[in-house]
């Protein structure tokens, strides 16, 4: 077989007689290029206007692999390109070409043409005047709506994997003995709302906690204080009887859902249950102290742990989470804002640095309460977070001016962060709310058949539907379409 003549070949089909990688196209060359259907033939000089473009750089080409980066597939006999995009954008792209500008159309999905112009190597900044604000301002409404929709779809999906839980704990009684009595039981102990005895239980629980919060606040007063024999300072009988009938009701609704629980091996993973657990801990480890103690004088010491415990009974408050659904909110949103709390903490980190320097510069000569930087660190702290307690204060001008300056970007530093914690906060408890409502709907009198599934292709079919009737709205005329026609004719 002869060799074929060591000439270079354009994508035309023209023999170029520089080397590979160095030839150009004649300013009247044509290409051929097909748009998932839409077939059109383009001078090189009207590419060539913008060199940065795809289809500009396939001019430049050489070699069927360098066309193949750029376009989905090359036809040698018909010497044309075929890409494999959205014919009813590429109008747009034409347009572009033969104007210089780029125009939008208000029935298009901002999000498809900010996709299909990045593909085609176009620069947002060639859009023309008359649509530029409006695509700017749809693409950030865009945005914020992909974000709500997002927030939404996260909500349901973890709605219903906390749902999915909640049936599958509540099937595993159907396998164990005096299962639906113990399930009634669960459910009633466990989800405040679910019937009226469930309610009484909820409504009860609410009053021994604050009656129990009640009693050790009036139990520091001096109004409500005893004195023993020896002149030391003793309980009152009416708040010691309060408290032990509130241990033993914490005690007993505890130990209730423990032999209730469908799974007592993972009983205490949640959060709410060790909640309960350490709300009567400090009681019993207080009482076994004291009892070592009047045992063995020595051991003295302990009686400061027993008082520290006794202070762990705050800890009750807790309680009001199960009954809360704020409480429980606010709860999983901390739990999942860690980034969001990092980020204020950097914030008032940087902020109590600079401006407690700037105040130690300023006042170390006028005020001795400021004559250290540690000492400006609390000065700093309760200016940046607007406290304000006056217990310090810059006494020079330059140390005012310097104090507004810290206050003035203390509520900056605060509320950038808190907007976003806020809106997460928002989203657990619409989660929440639905959560709820979906676990008191529940009926398990004649058992579960099987756990119930989500069906999510009418989801993403009546996306594609949505999809699908804006891009049928280009149909409509409109005065700047008919540029697009003249370029497609």
């Amino acid at each position: 077989m002869e060799e074929a003549p060591e000439l270079h070949h354009d994508m035309t089909g023209q023999v170029l007689g520089k080397p590979v990688g160095g030839a150009h196209m004649d300013d009247n060359a044509a290409i051929r290029i097909n748009v998932g259907g839409f077939k059109k033939r383009l001078q090189s000089d009207t590419l060539s206007r913008f060199p940065e473009t795809r289809l500009a750089r396939l001019l430049h080409c050489q070699s069927k692999e360098s066309i193949l980066e750029l376009c989905d597939d090359y036809d040698d006999t018909e010497k044309e390109f075929y890409f494999d995009r959205n014919p009813a954008l590429f109008p747009y792209v034409l347009n572009f070409y033969n104007t210089g500008r780029l125009h939008v159309m208000a029935e298009l999905c901002i999000f498809s043409f900010s996709q299909e112009i990045e593909y085609w190597g176009i620069n947002e900044f060639f859009i023309d005047s008359c649509c530029s604000s409006a695509y700017h301002c749809r693409k950030m409404d865009q945005d914020r709506e992909d974000w709500d929709e997002r927030s939404d779809e996260g909500s349901t999906t973890s709605s219903f994997d906390e749902l999915l839980e909640f049936y599958s704990d509540a099937t595993k009684f159907d396998k164990q003995l005096l299962g639906s009595a113990r399930r009634r039981v669960w459910l009633m102990l466990d989800n405040p709302g679910y019937s009226v005895a469930s309610r009484i239980i909820s409504i009860l629980s609410i009053l021994v906690v604050l009656g129990s919060i009640a009693t050790m606040c009036m139990n520091s007063m001096s109004e409500f204080s005893l004195l023993d024999s020896e002149g030391q300072p003793t309980e009152d009988p009416r708040f010691e009887t309060v408290e032990h009938f509130g241990i033993g009701w914490f005690t007993l609704e505890l130990v209730a859902r423990f032999v209730v629980a469908p799974d007592l091996l993972h009983f205490f993973e949640h959060p709410l249950n060790l909640i309960d657990l350490v709300s009567i801990l400090p009681f019993y480890l207080t009482l076994l102290i004291n009892l070592v103690v009047e045992g063995s004088p020595a051991l003295a010491n302990l009686g400061r742990v027993a008082q520290v415990l006794r202070l762990m009974r705050i800890f009750r408050i807790l309680k009001l989470a199960r009954h809360s659904t704020g409480l429980r909110s606010l709860g999983a949103t901390l739990r999942n804002s860690y980034k969001e709390v990092g980020l204020l903490l950097l914030y008032l980190a940087v902020g109590v640095s600079f401006f407690s320097v700037m105040a130690y510069t300023v006042e170390k000569e006028d005020s001795e309460d400021l004559s250290t930087i540690p000492a400006c660190w609390w000065w700093a702290t309760v200016s940046m977070t607007t406290v304000g307690y006056g217990d310090v204060v810059p006494v020079s001008i330059a140390g005012k001016l310097t104090a507004s300056a810290c206050i003035l970007a203390g509520i900056l530093v605060v509320v950038l962060p808190i907007t976003l914690i806020f809106n997460k906060f928002s989203l657990f408890y619409k989660r929440q709310k639905q959560l709820e409502i979906a676990m008191r709907s529940c009926d398990f009198d004649e058992g579960i058949k099987e756990v119930p599934s989500v069906n999510l292709r009418n989801y993403y079919a009546h996306k594609v539907k949505s999809l699908m009737a804006s891009l049928s709205n280009m149909s409509r005329s409109s005065p700047s379409e008919h540029s697009l026609n003249e370029s497609i004719h």
